[in-house]
């Protein structure tokens, strides 16, 4: 059968599901990455900062243990309390105090005085540094260096754990930092540590039975520098520096005081007094006077004397007081004698040479007791 022009033929649309995507849009969809990759990066990136928030917190509390909580900070602080003078809180640190059966352990006097443990007996220390902390066992050792009075020094702390404060460490010193000057002044009852005025019977274990010659033990911090002197109206000294590096060391020091010009010239007054003294006595031996004139004949007139060339004084250590070394003098006597063989009389016009010495006492109350003797030079 022919088809017709009028047949209709059947028009087919085709339908399209609702969710259909432009073509565009399709295109698009297709290009964007897969989001697995990037939530990888992304996962990455976090996991590598808090690596490095966690390594700069363990950097951190390193620093801060190293700064505030290790052994060598604990010694730091220690010896910045020494160098701003607050010598009570040095004292309260952990195993710095010290009793008489460690003192007896570490063979020093344990009648040691305390008197020095103070901010006034202080020298400055400046420069502090750590030079290293070494660990063995339970031990610690701290090196430190400093600067005192402007001599460089270097001192070792022994350190152990004192338990924990909390969740952080504390520490104490294995063996206490005190040490003990032993010191022994000739010629001065009294003297000077860092200008800290004592007197020893202050600070001796006999108090006021002090003998002058004994020594008297002082505990000091270390590190620290004690300058001792004497300067008194009747002693001085230009001082001897006493470094205390060392932790329980002893320190003996020896210190000979010498006379002040002021004392020597009262001397040289009280000897010219006496001796002129002396002069007043009309007699040929005056009565404990180092001048004399000795004659077989009788004298016929009552003598005179007086001092024509006065000694000139010296005052030489003696033990723990003074002395006056043997010195010229000369004397004059006017005399008229008669002999006892022919009655007759001579006039004696003669200068008589002696020397003068003494022994020159120091007494309690820091006076001075001076007995003059002395003979006729022959």
């Amino acid at each position: 059968m022919s088809q017709g022009a009028n047949s209709a033929v059947p028009e087919v649309v085709p339908t399209a599901p609702e969710s259909a995507v432009p073509a565009e849009a399709a295109a698009s969809v297709q290009a964007t990455p897969p989001r697995r990759p990037r939530l990888g990066l992304q996962l990455a990136a976090i996991w590598v900062i808090v690596g490095l928030l966690l390594a700069g917190l363990v950097v951190a509390g390193v620093a801060l243990y190293r700064a505030l909580y290790s052994p060598a900070a604990f010694v730091e602080r220690y010896v910045g309390m020494l160098a701003d003078g607050r010598a009570a809180d040095a004292l309260l640190v952990p195993g710095v105090a010290i009793d008489t059966a460690q003192l007896e352990d570490a063979g020093l006097p344990t009648s040691a005085s305390d008197a020095l443990l103070r901010h006034v007996a202080l020298a400055p220390i400046s420069d502090i540094e750590i030079v290293s902390e070494t660990s063995e066992g339970e031990i610690t050792e701290v090196v430190v260096s400093y600067s005192a009075g402007g001599f460089p020094a270097k001192s070792t702390f022994a350190v152990e754990s004192n338990g924990f404060i909390g969740v952080l460490p504390s520490w104490r010193f294995a063996k206490s930092p005190l040490a003990v000057i032993d010191l022994t002044v000739r010629g001065s009852m009294r003297f000077e540590v860092n200008g800290f005025e004592l007197d020893k019977r202050q600070v001796s274990p006999d108090g006021v039975e002090a003998a002058p010659l004994d020594a008297v033990p002082l505990l000091v911090f270390s590190p620290g520098l004690y300058g001792v002197a004497v300067d008194t109206s009747i002693s001085e000294t230009p001082g001897v520096n006493v470094l205390a590096d060392a932790p329980q060391a002893y320190v003996p020091v020896d210190l000979q005081a010498e006379p002040t010009d002021e004392f020597v010239g009262v001397v040289q007054r009280k000897v010219e007094e006496f001796l002129t003294n002396c002069t007043t006595e009309q007699v040929l031996l005056p009565t404990g006077c180092p001048f004399g004139y000795y004659v077989q004949n009788r004298i016929d007139e009552p003598p005179t004397w007086t001092i024509t060339r006065q000694p000139a004084v010296q005052v030489a250590p003696d033990g723990a007081d003074w002395k006056i070394p043997p010195t010229d003098a000369v004397a004059h006597i006017e005399v008229d004698i008669r002999s006892l063989f022919d009655g007759k009389v001579s006039h004696v016009s003669e200068d008589v040479p002696f020397t003068v010495e003494g022994v020159i006492k120091v007494l309690p109350d820091g006076t001075a007791s001076i007995s003059v003797g002395g003979e006729t030079s022959p």
